[in-house]
């Protein structure tokens, strides 16, 4: 029995892991992995995997990366842990310090969290919390658009949209109000990404000219909506949507967590659009895929609903225990070094036009309905007929073929649905992508023409689709 073997054994035997139907694992084996370094995992039989995922979304600057590496030694014979109310570190303070300077204007207060959802839920209960303090109470609404996707606690499954992570929970969910995306992949033929982002806000100026007395805020993922298959839009729409938002007195949540830190181009996507949300949510990427850290920027104002006196109640009592750990602190100040002294965002320039180029022919391919790129993330539609875009059935799970064969030449790659993408740490080389491009053509070719039922076995094309 292999290294591999022995480590699936263990492993089945005690773990249930996330976003994953465990029967699937009697035919498809889990994949132990022993090391990572740059781009590869490295599993115990020694096979290489090239993580065109960034282990779901996380990973900028590689595995195992030195300057993070020491960054975090150092830190570790100095301080792990301390409680965060009434006390403070060195770490937190200059990454607070530096995050207020390198975000949009006016975000100048940070509140810690463990992860994205967590960051989620602060973002929430601070804006109502803040209209609660500010005398309107009945400010308790948010507004969201489809298909989006901000994480699976409660309340952040409220303010989402993708049914799969959705639908069994209903009963427990906050009732939210719900706005037609700008998704440009669903734009008339013709029609130019800022002119369906401009008509598609007429849906939400009207839902905020109706329901704006009882809204505290609006929450988007900028530009790119990640888990409903990397559908993006063009920066008109924030631009639009701040503006609606300073007009009718409604909070507006920019859930960065996946699209910050050089994803789509800029530093932060509101940049592309040159605002400053009320609420700004950082993590992944923040820590450089090291360690779990969240970042809820607000503004002074917000800040300012919350100080008073102790007996009025009116501060925000809100906790995790390890809020602004100073390790994932020292991760994340050397992922910030490493931004600031490498010029990544010009650098992933080069990157990002290689993908492009790579990737170009796909653009004809006849199940490809569109290569649509942001930057750092590039994504491959696979339709059952191209002209109307009639996606393949669901149950086909014609993503997880390209996933196996991905498997098989050494690459990582975790289709959402029908839709292959890269979404590769920012040190990975144009040769590189070439092979990802080389892999993921091979893999579509593979998944478009093989002949599948709607009731096809789920052994043989187990579902792994998820965000992260």
């Amino acid at each position: 029995m292999s290294l591999n073997d022995q480590w699936m054994q263990r492993d089945l035997a005690v773990l249930w892991h996330p976003c994953t139907q465990m029967k699937d694992h009697e035919t498809l084996p889990v994949i132990p992995i022993k090391r990572g370094d740059g781009v590869w995992l490295e599993d115990f039989d020694g096979k290489r995997y090239l993580d065109a995922v960034s282990s779901w979304w996380v990973n900028a600057f590689g595995h195992a990366n030195p300057r993070i590496n020491q960054r975090i030694k150092d830190q570790l014979d100095q301080l792990e842990h301390v409680i965060l109310a009434g006390f403070g570190h060195q770490p937190v303070i200059e990454l607070s310090e530096r995050l207020v300077e390198i975000t949009p204007p006016g975000l100048n207060r940070v509140f810690y969290a463990d992860n994205g959802s967590s960051c989620i839920e602060v973002a929430l209960k601070m804006s109502y919390h803040f209209w609660r303090n500010s005398g309107k109470a009945e400010k308790k609404r948010f507004i969201t658009l489809s298909n989006s996707y901000h994480g699976e606690t409660v309340a952040a499954m409220s303010v989402g949209d993708v049914a799969l992570f959705t639908d069994t929970y209903k009963p427990l969910l906050m009732d939210t109000i719900k706005v037609p995306s700008p998704d440009c992949y669903l734009r008339p033929e013709g029609v130019s990404w800022a002119e369906h982002s401009r008509t598609m806000f007429a849906h939400m100026e009207q839902a905020l000219a109706e329901y704006h007395h009882e809204v505290a805020a609006v929450i988007v993922e900028p530009l790119l909506q990640g888990a409903c298959g990397m559908r993006m839009y063009d920066p008109i729409y924030l631009t639009l949507l701040r503006q609606a938002c300073d007009r009718y007195g409604v909070h507006l949540i920019a859930d960065e967590i996946a699209v910050g830190f050089g994803r789509t181009g800029t530093m932060f996507a509101c940049e592309q659009a040159g605002i400053t949300p009320d609420f700004m949510c950082l993590s992944k990427a923040l820590t450089g895929g090291y360690l779990p850290l969240a970042a809820c920027l607000t503004t002074d104002t917000v800040y300012q609903a919350f100080y008073d006196e102790y007996d009025t109640l009116r501060g925000f009592l809100h906790s995790h225990s390890y809020t602004g750990n100073p390790l994932a602190c020292a991760a994340a100040l050397a992922t910030l070094d490493i931004f600031r002294d490498d010029d990544v965002i010009n650098a992933n320039k080069k990157l990002a036009a290689r993908m492009a180029s790579s990737t170009a022919h796909l653009k004809d391919h006849p199940h490809i309905s569109e290569v649509r790129q942001m930057g750092m993330a590039i994504a491959m539609e696979m339709v059952q007929d191209k002209a109307s875009k009639t996606a393949f059935p669901w149950q086909e799970r014609r993503g997880l073929a390209v996933y196996q064969h991905a498997l098989s030449r050494g690459a990582l790659l975790r289709p959402l649905g029908n839709v292959v993408y890269f979404l590769p740490p920012y040190v990975i080389s144009e040769e590189q992508i070439d092979f990802l491009a080389e892999v993921a053509t091979e893999g579509i070719d593979k998944a478009t023409s093989q002949k599948v039922s709607v009731s096809v076995d789920a052994d043989l094309y187990p579902d792994f689709t998820h965000p992260g």
